[in-house]
């Protein structure tokens, strides 16, 4: 009896340590989740730039026009399924009710399959009427071509959400980096292709927005991959569950143990082959109050449970792409109206959209920074630390402002050069400069709404972003007819701040944070003085001297721009911490930055390097 009590004992405990396992490798496959979204969003988009390098602007303010309505589309119809199916499958998985799960993904498939159908038959067949809407009839194929993505989407979005309600989030960040590199390598072989047999720039422009179709079958190539697999595996799973609960009578009863005990072990190890597959975070292993088993109903109740569920998070969702639609809604009508011709407009319509990839590039970046705060803000929060809560959110906010700062700045002072590098001319170089200071605010924004969602305050930014499509529709309309495209560039900054000062209103409300104006303003305008000083000069003597040495345009260009991005950023981070607008430990909470600048500061202030191993311990 001894052998088998240390029998049970020794596996009670390696499932333990599975369960262990298990949550590290949870937190392993969200960190993945997270840095997959970021290339896929990193490849989406510096993907436009070769648009316009080899189409023209006409074909890059097409793709402009009409992909933000595929998205919104894309979103209304599916963005919030993936968040219901894991949710429900979840609840399933705890149960054990794998059978269940899955037949949540074929009511899911079955709505979605005929939600995405029926949008397809109406943007196909409607696409007409669509660009009527628009104001442009050049946008007709385009938007006939991204309408097929539409078929498969749907079924990709299911089973993401399967997964994740399994908290494996590996099959989710492999499909979405392989979905959009696939969808890169087909528009620029489509665009090689028809700009090589002088297609014109509608044929172009639906060649370039049909490779969402083959990233969005790419990407459920990948999952029905890993569909298929899990499926294979359950089995395995299941001689599993009867090779753990000892099916061997005879070694029960030599090992002498009573009834009552082995009810008892049998008990025990199945709660943690529950924990060990179906990790749920602080509370695994506890059935979740208000969940039905599956068998208790019918396919018509799940499909309304789950349409229920998402459509709230589909109306969240949608909100984002509304804004960027509203420019296509406005903006070639108004340009059509004062430029004269169609083809113009959509010209226009591109020079306007060179900056935009490169502000979307500097928001994720700053979001990717200041998020790590987010989580630590949220744990404050439930152990009802108010005064960590308070400078937490104070830090969040502070560094986005500082990053957003620096980086609006440095793309206005280096306009020109980076137009040059980027797209070939320096057309539209002022619009750009504008548009480049919705990068400040589009970082307050996003970090900001992230923090009142970490803080319960759910609602605020989706009223701040709604206030913020109002004021660009008015924006457009009263500015573009006197300014054109600057008046769009400085209405979309004008949006901007003015939902990032809404949610930081309602942020200082609910965290007592304190924004002073020294670290905000004062400090960072040093920085930013010296940042602008040293790239006007580099440009006017480097601009000159390649001109004299016959160095080709965008040659010199891009060696300006680079120099420019890298000279002046280091300038802009070496003059913050300096002023003390960083501190060593807020330093500190990005390691690899601060492990890469530590010599650095070790050189120019001794005293502050040589301070920082006393502030740690």
């Amino acid at each position: 009896m001894g052998d088998a009590d240390k029998g049970h004992q020794g596996h009670k405990e390696e499932l333990q340590r599975n369960v262990g396992k298990q949550g590290a490798k949870l937190l392993k496959g969200a960190a993945l989740l997270g840095a997959a979204a970021i290339l896929s969003k990193l490849l989406g988009t510096l993907q436009k730039i070769p648009l316009q390098n080899v189409a023209g602007d006409t074909a890059f303010g097409i793709y402009n026009a009409v992909y933000p309505l595929y998205i919104l589309i894309l979103f209304a119809a599916t963005a919030g399924f993936p968040v219901a199916v894991s949710k429900f499958v979840a609840e399933r998985a705890m149960d054990g009710d794998h059978q269940g799960a899955r037949r949540i993904v074929h009511v899911s498939t079955a709505i979605l399959m005929g939600t995405g159908f029926v949008v397809f038959v109406l943007l196909y067949f409607g696409a007409s009427e669509i660009a009527s809407w628009i104001g442009i009839s050049q946008t007709e194929r385009a938007i006939r071509s991204v309408s097929f993505a539409l078929l498969l989407s749907p079924m990709l979005a299911v089973l993401r959400g399967y997964f994740q309600g399994y908290q494996n989030m590996v099959p989710t960040a492999v499909s979405q980096v392989i979905e959009q590199l696939i969808r890169v390598i087909t528009m620029v072989a489509l665009l090689l292709y028809m700009v090589a047999l002088t297609y014109d720039e509608e044929w172009i422009a639906a060649g370039a927005t049909f490779g969402s179709v083959t990233g969005a079958a790419a990407g459920l190539i990948v999952m029905y991959v890993y569909w298929r697999k899990a499926m294979r595996l359950e089995k395995d799973r299941d001689k599993d569950r009867d090779r753990l609960h000892g099916v061997n009578e005879e070694e029960w009863r030599q090992s002498g143990e009573t009834e009552g005990q082995r009810q008892d072990i049998m008990s025990e190890g199945d709660g943690l082959l529950s924990k060990e597959r179906n990790w749920q975070g602080p509370n695994e292993g506890r059935r979740m109050e208000g969940v039905m088993p599956s068998k208790e109903l019918s396919s018509w109740e799940w499909a309304k449970r789950i349409t229920a569920y998402a459509i709230p998070v589909c109306l969240g969702a949608i909100v984002v792409p509304l804004l960027t639609l509203v420019d296509t809604f406005t903006m070639p009508r108004l340009l059509e109206a004062a430029q004269g011709s169609e083809g113009e407009a959509m010209r226009q319509f591109g020079l306007y959209n060179r900056g935009l990839p490169l502000v979307q590039l500097v928001v994720m970046i700053a979001s990717s920074m200041s998020a790590v705060l987010v989580p630590a803000l949220a744990e404050a929060k439930a152990r009802r630390q108010d005064e960590l809560i308070r400078s937490r959110a104070e830090m969040a906010i502070r560094l986005s402002w500082l990053i957003g700062l620096g980086a609006s700045f440095g793309l206005a002072f280096a306009a020109v050069p980076i137009n040059v590098m980027l797209y070939k001319s320096n057309e539209a170089s002022w619009t750009m400069a504008v548009l480049a200071f919705t990068a400040l605010f589009s970082t307050l924004n996003a970090v900001s709404a992230s923090v009142l969602q970490g803080a319960g305050a759910i609602r605020t930014p989706v009223k701040a972003l709604l206030v913020a499509i109002v004021l660009k529709a008015l924006g457009n309309v009263v500015l573009m007819p006197r300014w054109g495209i600057d008046g769009a560039a400085l209405s979309a900054v004008i949006a901007y701040a003015a939902a990032a000062g809404l949610n930081l209103v309602q942020l200082r409300r609910c965290t007592g944070a304190r924004f002073a104006l020294r670290p905000y303003a004062v400090s960072p305008a040093l920085g930013v003085g010296l940042m602008g000083g040293c790239l006007a000069a580099l440009q006017l003597l480097a601009m000159p001297a390649a001109a004299a040495w016959h160095v080709p345009e965008r040659l010199s260009a891009s060696a300006i721009a680079l120099v420019g991005v890298v000279g002046g950023a280091a300038v802009y981070a070496l003059a913050l911490l300096r002023s003390g607008s960083i501190s060593r430990e807020e330093l500190r909470l990005m390691p690899e930055l601060d492990r890469k600048l530590a010599p650095v500061l070790a050189k120019l202030w001794p005293a502050k390097a040589s301070a920082a191993p006393r502030d740690n311990g």
